[in-house]
């Protein structure tokens, strides 16, 4: 399973940007997608993640409200809707899939996820 991220850039707090992340390969050994970021000198960590081409999605507290997980109907593409963005929000943000229970994929661990893609960069100042 290979998967590329697009959409990063910079924009002032406030602002909105779109990520989306391209899921290809054996597609069929995935059932579940999540974005996580990781800033400079801090752990990698959860953003938000989406079960069954959206049967069920979760997000981290610190992004509730303000990010939306979603999946195109042939369950190939994840976006990432990120509006009113922080300077905190500045970070790599990478895209990841696995074939995990709901339960799993609840946790929002990183470690659960099998197939990680390049990410990309957002910055917001």
């Amino acid at each position: 399973v290979q998967l590329v991220e697009s959409g990063g850039g910079s924009v002032q707090a406030g602002g909105s940007l779109r990520l989306s992340c391209t899921r290809s390969g054996y597609t069929e050994s995935t059932n579940s997608m999540a974005w996580f970021r990781q800033a400079p000198g801090k752990e990698r960590e959860a953003v938000a993640a989406i079960y069954s081409a959206g049967v069920t999605t979760y997000y981290a507290d610190s992004v509730k409200g303000r990010f939306t997980i979603s999946q195109d109907n042939p369950g190939n593409t994840v976006y990432l809707e990120m509006n009113n963005l922080k300077p905190e929000d500045t970070a790599m943000y990478y895209c990841a899939a696995a074939f995990l229970l709901p339960s799993v994929v609840a946790r929002l661990t990183a470690s659960s996820w099998l197939y990680w893609g390049q990410g990309t960069q957002v910055t917001v100042s």
